[in-house]
Order: C-alpha cells, then structure tokens, then sequence
C-alpha cells in the first residue's frame, strides 16, 4: 500500500474534486498530483535517493501537503518538525535524522541556518519568502518539476514519515511510520470508524506537522473527500469556516474543544452541517463531553486513542459516549490490545498494568523501528508487541481505561510534554541542584507543569527567571506554568523521588486547577 498510487488514483477519478482547502488556496485531487509529480521529479533531478530524508519546518498551508505528497511520490522520507520548538530541539532533531534537505519559512530562517552548521550541505527550500544566500525558493523547486508520474516504488521501499517523539529522557526519538501504516489508518481504519464518504468535508484545526497531518491526507485520497485546514487556530475564525465551508467532520484535540464551545453556544446554528468530531491528544474531560452534548445534542463525539509510535488504537464511537463516558474506548477492529504486568502477563480485569498493541508485525501499523536507535526499539517492541507506556485497565467488556503514564509524560493542548526533558532544562540553570515535575489540571489545557525544585547553597533565583531560562532552551508549551523552592525532594528507599508526595502538596497548593 502506497500513499503515490492512492493520490495518483484520485486524481484519475475525480481530477476536479477539492481536496484541499487552506487560506486562499482551493487544490483539487487532479491539481495536488501534477504538483506532486513536479516535485517529485524536481526532488530526483537534485539528487535526491530514495529512504532520503526532507525535513519540513513549516506552518499549516497547502504547499506543506503538496510538499509531503511530492515525497511520497518520490520514495524520499518526510520529517515534520513543529514550529513551535525551541532552537535547541530543532538542532537535535536535524543533526540526528542527517536530513537532504530542509524545508522552511523565512520566519525559521535563523533557527535553521543555525542548526544546519552540523549538517552536510542540505538543499535548503523557503517557503513564502524570498530565497537567500544558498537558497531556493518552494515556487522555483516546484518549477523545475515535470509532471511525469515517478516509477513505482517496490514493495521493500515502505517508509515515509519519521515523526520525533520525546523519550523518557527527554532527547527526542524519531519513530518511523510506514507507507502501509498511514494506507492502512488514515486510508482505512478512520473511514471505517468514522463512516467518511466522498460527501465529507474535514476541517483540520492542529497542526498539520505530524503523523495526523499525513493521515488526514490519506483520509482524502482514499475517500474522495476534503480536507479544509486553519493556517492557525482560532475559535471564531474556527466557526466562520465552519459555516462557510459546510464542514462535516471536526477533528480536534480537548484543548481546542474548550475554546471552540463558547463560540458555538453563541451560534450554534453556524454547525448545522457538522455531523461528527473526532478527538485524540489527551483523555478527553467527562465535563467538555456533556458541555458539548448539550449545545449540539446531533453533533457525535469520536474519542480515540493514538500515538506516533503506534498509530490508531483504541476508539469510543458516539453510542458509547454517555455509557462509558471516562473510557478511551475499545481496541479499534484489526488491532490487538493487552494490559500486562512488568513480565508482560496479561494481568486480571480492571487490574492496572501496561498498555501494549499490535496490528500485524511491526510497520503493518505501529512503527518498525526508531531511527538510529536500536536500544530504544528492543525496549518498546517486545515480541511484536508495541509498548506504550501508558499504564491503564480493562474491563469485562474490553472498555480501556487510562489510569496514569509510566513515561512521566504531561499532555498540555494534546501536545505531549515529557517531565524529564523539563527537568534537564531547569536543572541547566546554574542555581538548580535538582528538579522533579509533575502534571496538574488545567481548565484551559487539561494539564499543565508544575517544577519543583532544589537550589545550590548560596544560591537563589526567581520563579519568573526559571521560567524564562526554560523557554529559551525548550518549547514554549512545555516551560512549567509554576516553578516552587523546596529544600529536599521527597524519596524513597532506593532513592527514587516519591513525586506522588510531590503531586499532592502542589494540587493542595492550586486546588486542584
């Protein structure tokens, strides 16, 4: 299964469709598959081999996808890098995927050329912009393009998109996703569950610079349906499009859906089209669920559980909303879900143990390997089984139940935050011995950091000074909301840090909010 023959097909059967909506562009399917070729062509002509890896530092807009699809054409590998990183995370991520080339706006021009000092002279794209000193511009690679279609790729050139994920220790890992994998889900899988037809119009409201970016496109090269994506979310620009466009599917995270309800209890009539949302990122709130039915009562909710690494696995289809309302639903048709102890025995029902899935040998769904990091593979894929890290319950009727993350992970906007890689920040600060953080609830972004910290002996620092030293080494979403002094972290016997201790003086502190 190739994401190429599958927009190649739509092209041939519907060449004037829309497939594509973002700002003032309007793609149909016949339109994004020239664009494709060209680019693809363009990427071959430049030296381009196959399994070489473009890396696409870009904002939500129809060139990103085009892009992409010209990668997919081309047997090249996409690395989507989300703006939103800080410098210092975006090296890493160049340096260890050795990228062909860079793909970028001029509002990233510095944090790349920096970054590419390490680098093997990688072809360097802007978009929207002028090209500077080495530089083409997105307009001119496209223009060096012919639209022939490329030669197919062979069964054994599978891999398309490496997605960097954050580990335990806080140093992003790059998860690979095959051709078949994002066929197989955003192709099959979510057309099933969510019972999309050509009819269907999808509005993207999270970035486009993920696994999901990719699997929405497969969504509409497999359906015949259209994606309209927001250049950046906000809620009343959210509705208008809404209403303009005659959205039919909504897919969003928690975060979004808090701020989108206001604006729909105002005018509600703006979503008449709308028929199904579509959630994934974090456990979506009991409380933003009933808030939601009761302003649009004919609207379903389809609630899901997801990873980089693993893909579609779990989902609560509308039906099964209001009767298991805190569940993340069953193991999706096709795919295979245990709880299990540290020994991976599957443990009794609703006793807590490790998630772990798997749909066919791995790359069939789940990632076949991280990138240059075999340690970090044998420890997640344990006999075809892919560990999640994420520990949860199962009931007599297969319901799954999120109980807590065994990689200390913080889902803030259904962006994932590690607690180590915040650590490692805070503890840089030359005032900070130690540090230890935690998740607190979040009206507005479901959860959010909260450090604590140990300082040098004749040392001290201000919290507004941690935060900032935080943000100038790590994305600005995951800096802590709340940095407090204490004089000893709690610990146990082994000397590990009881953060549980830890969890509940700072919900004492913020009440729980």
């Amino acid at each position: 299964m190739k994401l190429a023959t599958l927009i190649q097909d739509c092209a041939l059967r519907h060449p004037d469709r829309e497939v594509m909506v973002c700002g003032d562009r309007r793609l149909s399917f016949g339109l994004l598959n020239t664009n494709a070729n060209r680019l693809a062509d363009a990427y071959v002509a430049r030296g381009m081999k196959k399994g070489d890896r473009i890396a696409m530092f870009l904002p939500n807009s129809a060139e990103l996808i085009e892009a992409m699809c010209g990668v997919a054409k081309s047997g090249g590998i996409i690395v989507p890098i989300a703006v939103r990183l800080a410098a210092a995370e975006v090296a890493h991520i160049l340096g260890d995927c050795s990228p062909w080339a860079v793909c970028y706006t001029p509002a990233q021009r510095d944090i790349v050329h920096s970054a590419i000092k390490q680098l093997e002279n990688p072809l360097l794209v802007v978009f929207d912009g002028e090209a500077g000193e080495d530089e083409i511009t997105f307009d001119q690679l496209m223009s060096e393009g012919r639209d022939i279609p490329p030669p197919p790729l062979s069964a054994d050139e599978d891999n398309l998109m490496l997605g960097y994920t954050s580990g335990t220790t806080g140093r992003p890992k790059g998860a690979l996703a095959t051709n078949t994998a994002l066929v197989l889900t955003g192709g099959f899988m979510n057309l099933a569950e969510w019972e999309l037809t050509p009819k269907d119009r999808i509005l993207a409201t999270t970035p486009m610079a993920h696994r999901t970016g990719l699997g929405r496109v497969a969504n509409a090269v497999c359906c015949g349906c259209t994606v309209v994506i927001m250049d950046k979310f906000d809620a009343v620009a959210a509705v208008d499009l809404i209403e303009k466009e005659k959205i039919t599917v909504i897919g969003l995270v928690p975060t979004i859906a808090r701020m989108l309800i206001p604006e729909i209890e105002k005018r509600p009539k703006a979503l008449r089209s709308v028929r199904l949302m579509v959630a994934t990122g974090e456990a979506f709130p009991v409380p933003v669920k009933k808030r939601l039915a009761a302003v649009v009562p004919n609207i379903g909710l389809y609630t899901f559980f997801a990873q980089t690494e693993a893909g579609f696995i779990t989902g609560l289809r509308p039906h099964e909303q209001a009767s298991h309302p805190e569940s993340c639903g069953r193991a999706v048709p096709a795919v295979e879900v245990r709880i299990v102890d540290k020994d991976f025995n599957d443990v009794a029902t609703d006793v807590v143990g490790e998630i772990i899935c798997r749909c066919g040998p791995p790359g069939m769904m789940s990632m076949p390997e991280y990138w240059n990091n075999p340690a970090a593979t044998q420890a997640a894929i344990h006999h075809g089984w892919l560990r999640t890290g994420d520990l949860g319950r199962m009931d007599a009727d297969g319901y799954i139940y999120f109980v807590d993350r065994a990689k200390d992970m913080i889902v803030s906007g259904g962006l994932n935050i590690y607690s180590r890689e915040v650590e490692d920040a805070l503890e840089a600060h030359p005032a900070v011995n130690e540090a230890a953080v935690i998740p607190i609830p979040d009206e507005e972004f479901g959860e959010s950091v909260f450090a604590y910290v140990t300082l040098y002996e004749g040392k001290d620092v201000k919290e507004q000074d941690l935060i900032n030293h935080c943000r100038s080494l790590i994305a600005s979403y995951k800096k802590p909301k709340f940095v407090r002094k204490i004089d000893t972290l709690p610990r146990n016997s082994t000397g590990k840090v009881v953060k549980m201790a830890l969890r509940e003086s700072a919900l004492a502190e913020t009440n729980g909010n």
